[in-house]
């Protein structure tokens, strides 16, 4: 945690999808006077709500939202821009007196937020363009594999179909030389800008998977194929980096006539079980996160208010 006085105070609360981050940042925001920024890879994508779990119309009128629906779901982002944007963000909450809360699951864009990220070596657009020809004629998982052999430990991170990342982890390897996880190793994030007080959410995992089943139950209800469909036929390709993610990769198969419905959920819940498990690693590794239920709000109250004074 950040020791200058002159640091920005901000309250983060993160934690596994569906466990119930947004309603403990609607409440908390609310008896602080404060606003809440998005950390959360999916919900900067418009059009794409119900299978981002985005707040609800009624909860952003309860408490003002940022970095939620800020760009396209074909364009570019990653935790260098996130950071860029929720920096600002934070800085305009601040100025009008208002207390900035971070909320999601996002992990990287945390730690970019908070640290920054290495500048990466200058990428040789030739062996960029030659990747982008490897990648449309063998696929994302052939270069996967490759970078299993180059740089396990960016791989083992990685999905098979992230061929953005993938992409990114070849060229900055064949530009430069070294693998992009001694890179970020070495860069060791070590200029905090903000005196951050992390709270991190959790629940036994049975009960969390539990909550995660009924939560994909929920979307299929709400009509996330609708919404799938919606996007294909806007003209965003399934093979796009947001359309790759969990929900929209599995209803997009389904709609293709290649995965049944009753697997299309199946794997749907196995692999948002799976993430969250990813995540529990990600936050359990940070010992600055302070843990609580979701149910907890009195002692995350007394908590918010010790740091704040």
């Amino acid at each position: 945690m950040g020791s200058g006085t002159d640091q920005p105070k901000i309250i983060i609360i993160c934690g596994p999808t569906g466990i119930g981050k947004t309603s403990v940042g609607i409440r908390l925001a609310e008896r602080f006077g404060g606003e809440i920024i998005g950390v959360d890879s999916m919900q900067i994508y418009r059009y794409m709500d119900i299978g981002t779990a985005k707040p609800t119309a009624a909860e952003r009128r309860r408490v003002a939202h940022h970095l939620i629906d800020i760009v396209d779901p074909d364009e570019d982002f990653d935790a260098v821009q996130f950071s860029i944007r929720a920096r600002s963000a934070i800085a305009a909450v601040d100025q009008q007196g208002r207390r900035p809360f971070v909320v999601g699951g996002t992990g990287l864009y945390i730690k970019a937020l908070l640290y920054g990220l290495f500048q990466s070596e200058a990428v040789d657009p030739a062996i960029r363009s030659r990747l982008k020809r490897e990648l449309d004629r063998d696929g994302s998982r052939v270069l996967h594999e490759r970078l299993k052999q180059s740089d396990p430990d960016t791989a083992a991170r990685l999905h098979p179909n992230d061929a953005y990342r993938i992409m990114r982890a070849l060229e900055t390897l064949e530009s430069g030389g070294k693998p992009l996880s001694k890179l970020q190793r070495g860069h060791g994030f070590a200029d905090q800008r903000y005196n951050a007080l992390k709270i991190g959410l959790h629940i036994e995992r049975p009960d969390l998977y539990a909550r995660i089943d009924r939560r994909v139950d929920a979307m299929m209800q709400a009509g996330l194929v609708d919404e799938v469909r919606q996007l294909l036929a806007m003209g965003y390709s399934a093979e796009l980096k947001s359309m790759q993610s969990i929900g929209y990769r599995h209803t997009a198969e389904f709609l293709a006539g290649r995965l049944p419905w009753d697997e299309c959920v199946r794997t749907l819940k196995r692999d948002t079980r799976r993430f969250a498990k990813r995540q529990f690693t990600w936050f359990r590794a940070d010992p600055q996160v302070k843990w609580y239920g979701p149910d907890e709000l009195d002692e995350i109250i007394r908590l918010v208010e010790s740091f704040l004074k």
